[in-house]
């Protein structure tokens, strides 16, 4: 278990900026080569421009050089272990399978970690445009 990349999760969790649904998230991206980056939900008074936490973590990784990442942990509010969404598991899988971690805010509940191909089984994928 990465507890690392859980804790960064942790404590980029509390720059979230949830002001509608008061449910911060926290996101840290592990890369390939070691580094770590993170993400936090940022909300927006016209819902749909809002934007996830892993989202945000792959995002800035991709800006910053990064292509290539082992494992992503998550961290939302309550006691409680929160996946990623539909979305972000569909944006994680353009880079590759890689282990996801779950973990509640207040390390009351174990981690769990799966593989994002269990997450998303049959995801879409660079493979797929073959045909085009």
């Amino acid at each position: 278990m990465d507890y690392e990349l859980i804790e960064r999760a942790r404590e980029a969790q509390q720059r979230a900026y949830a002001p509608y649904s008061h449910f911060p998230v926290g996101a840290a991206l592990r890369t390939e080569d070691g580094a770590i980056v993170v993400g936090v939900n940022v909300e927006n008074a016209s819902y749909p421009l809002g934007c996830c936490a892993e989202r945000v973590a792959v995002y800035s990784a991709v800006a910053q050089g990064f292509r290539r990442f082992v494992r992503i942990a998550v961290v939302g509010p309550g006691p409680g272990l929160i996946t990623p969404c539909g979305g972000c598991r569909q944006v994680l899988r353009e880079f590759g399978d890689m282990d996801v971690l779950m973990a509640d805010a207040q390390g009351t509940s174990e981690p769990k970690i799966m593989r994002l191909t269990d997450l998303l089984p049959f995801g879409f994928g660079k493979g797929d445009l073959n045909g085009l």
